[in-house]
């Protein structure tokens, strides 16, 4: 071979002449880059140890990028810029899984699958999911952190969540893979635990350009298979199954078409499947995928769209859920709503969710859930969780009020290791009973179940490190001009308190189930009548407040573990006539009668003074069809 020369050429090819554009940027570079003075050099160990990263804060927030150090490449950065997206493209198998129902014919496949603790999976998937609402939530997650960052605070789908929404386990084996599988791998699996030939496997993998099947493939060779079939053969339809229900739910990828082989592996054995963490593995699929749909560039959103469509209507009840008056709690929560796109756009969502009050929020929806479904102590794991190849950090320490404890400001989040670490982390997840929340981290119990409650320093902090608003103000729809000074007050008024008291007690009978009991809906009316046409409540500064329901029944104070009186104060109530906004019409100003016009004599009281003929009388007019006086 031709020795190469010093611009990278062989000597027998012709030498090509450097740019204009080249040399000028040549000339450039040797004006930036100064000669290093040897006496200005700091040793390297010493500048590793006392450079400090310093971030500028971003339009909008946040103000101290301690945490939010990517926050430059996030959606929401763009959007105060002046940039935006339309509503992310889904990935919702929730149609296809109704192609491949096991009916009595295949009564052998259905027992496996019902003992492999996935079987909610097949009833429980959403066939129908809201762009906009899920596209704005999205812009609302920030990796760092691994939480949605909402106006009032963070909040994030935890192993509690998956539990109770889908019924799967969340605890066991670590769903974690040494190496990525190559196509030649892919090939071999598929002949060894499916029986189909090299021909097929090869012809498979190559479509799909990757270590991956289409679900019609899979559809298409096993889904005829009944129980009049060899053993072999009711086996190899198995394990296609859980492979396209895994693939349609848990780890639905942005193919849309396709399941990657790999979890292939994972139904070797059908008596252990039901010893892995599904749940585990799918909030850590679901967490990168919204990780990913951060970017700006980003036109799609993978993972399991129903979990976190059926979350957004457990916390946010009263904003987007419609529920299904047919639920019973025997049933995953996924089942309790009906799935419906809002007419809303995106913007519109954006906006609502600026104007969230933390009054609007249910933070412990499952209290009427725990007889069937227990409180699973993982959800205090504090760590990090894996499937595959993705690894992302689990932080319970940072969303306590859904736990129903009084947030505290947490600390720094960690940065999750390599993939390829995966037996340090294997060990670390088998040991998680040694890494759950202490007491101490945990802090102090709400005083009513539901509230909400905070540290009074830890807004002070969230608005410093947070981005709490995503719709600018000069984008806004008929909007003001600072975006701080439109926040929604974390102090409302005492009118304000009592009403919203008044909506949660009601809450539990409006989206509860028609089993239950006149009683309960006559209390829940009393309730809510008492809370309304209650005293004046100008002094509630010096007494203590009533307990105020969440999403279900509350302890009263006097039984309450924790209980305690309250330090905070309420300001004083609000007007009842607050002045008109600037939608309102101009006041309407009636003229005075003329000199000429005689008011009518009284006959009621002939003592009474005459009327002021003089003055004018002021209307404000709040719609066309009142009357005008």
């Amino acid at each position: 071979m031709p020795p190469r020369t010093r611009g990278g050429y062989t000597s027998s090819a012709p030498r090509r002449r450097p740019t204009g554009s080249e040399r000028r940027r040549r000339v450039q570079l040797r004006e930036v880059e100064p000669a290093a003075d040897p006496d200005s050099v700091e040793h390297p160990q010493h500048d590793r140890d006392e450079h400090e990263e310093v971030f500028e804060g971003a339009p909008g927030g946040p103000i101290d990028r301690c945490i939010l150090r990517s926050f430059d490449k996030h959606i929401a950065a763009k959007i105060w810029l002046g940039e935006d997206r339309a509503p992310l493209k889904l990935v919702n198998h929730g149609a296809k899984l109704q192609l491949w129902e096991l009916d009595m014919e295949r009564s052998r496949i259905y027992e496996t699958v019902h003992r492999s603790g996935l079987a909610s999976l097949t009833s429980c998937s959403h066939r129908v999911a809201s762009r906009p609402m899920l596209s704005a939530f999205c812009e609302r997650w920030q990796p760092e952190t691994t939480t949605f960052h909402m106006p009032f605070g963070e909040m994030t789908i935890t192993l509690d969540d998956v539990a109770s929404i889908l019924h799967i386990p969340v605890t066991g084996t670590m769903i974690s893979f040494s190496q990525p599988l190559h196509v030649d791998d892919a090939n071999a699996l598929l002949v060894e635990l499916l029986g189909t030939t090299d021909v097929d496997a090869s012809r498979e993998t190559e479509q799909c350009r990757s270590p991956s099947v289409r679900l019609l493939w899979l559809r298409d060779h096993f889904s005829t298979i009944t129980d009049a079939s060899s053993d072999d053969d009711v086996v190899f339809a198995t394990r296609a199954f859980l492979l396209h229900l895994v693939g349609c739910t848990l780890f639905a990828d942005k193919s849309a078409t396709s399941v990657a082989v790999v979890y292939l592996e994972l139904f070797r054995d059908l008596s252990m499947v039901d010893s892995y963490a599904w749940g585990a593995a799918c909030l850590a699929y679901l967490y990168r995928q919204l990780t990913t749909g951060t970017r700006f560039e980003v036109r799609q959103l993978g993972g399991y769209v129903t979990l976190l469509q059926a979350w957004i209507y457990e916390h946010f009840p009263e904003m987007f859920s419609s529920p299904d008056m047919s639920y019973t709690e025997s049933r995953p929560r996924a089942l309790r709503w009906r799935p419906h796109v809002i007419p809303d756009s995106l913007q519109s969502v954006r906006e609502r969710l600026d104007r969230l009050q933390i009054s609007e929020v249910c933070w412990e929806p499952y209290e009427d859930h725990r007889a069937e479904h227990p409180f699973p102590d993982i959800a205090w794991y504090s760590g990090c969780i894996k499937c595959e190849q993705v690894v992302e950090p689990y932080h319970p320490e940072r969303v306590l009020r859904q736990f129903g404890y009084i947030q505290t400001i947490p600390p720094r989040p960690f940065t999750p290791p390599r993939p390829d670490r995966s037996s340090l982390l294997v060990q670390y997840w088998e040991r998680w009973t040694d890494h759950l929340l202490t007491d101490q981290s945990r802090g102090r119990r709400c005083l009513y179940s539901g509230s909400g409650e905070s540290v009074p320093e830890y807004m002070a902090w969230y608005d410093r490190i947070s981005h709490r608003i995503v719709q600018p103000p000069q984008l806004r729809s008929g909007s003001t001009t600072d975006a701080r000074s439109s926040l929604p007050s974390h102090a409302a008024s005492t009118s304000d308190t009592r009403i919203a008291r008044a909506l949660t007690s009601l809450r539990h009978v409006i989206s509860g189930g028609r089993d239950q009991s006149a009683d309960y809906f006559w209390g829940a009316l009393n309730e809510a009548h008492d809370i309304l046409s209650g005293p004046d409540e100008t002094t509630a500064s010096h007494s203590t407040p009533s307990p105020a329901p969440a999403c279900h029944s509350t302890p009263s104070p006097a039984t309450h573990p924790f209980f305690s009186p309250p330090t905070f104060v309420y300001p004083p109530p609000a007007s009842v006539d607050p002045p008109p906004s600037s939608d309102d019409p101009p006041p309407l100003v009636v003229p005075p009668p003329p000199a000429s016009f005689a008011p009518p004599a009284p006959t009621s009281d002939p003592s009474a003074p005459a009327p002021d003929s003089t003055a004018s009388t002021t209307v404000y007019v709040r719609s066309k069809r009142k009357k005008k006086t």
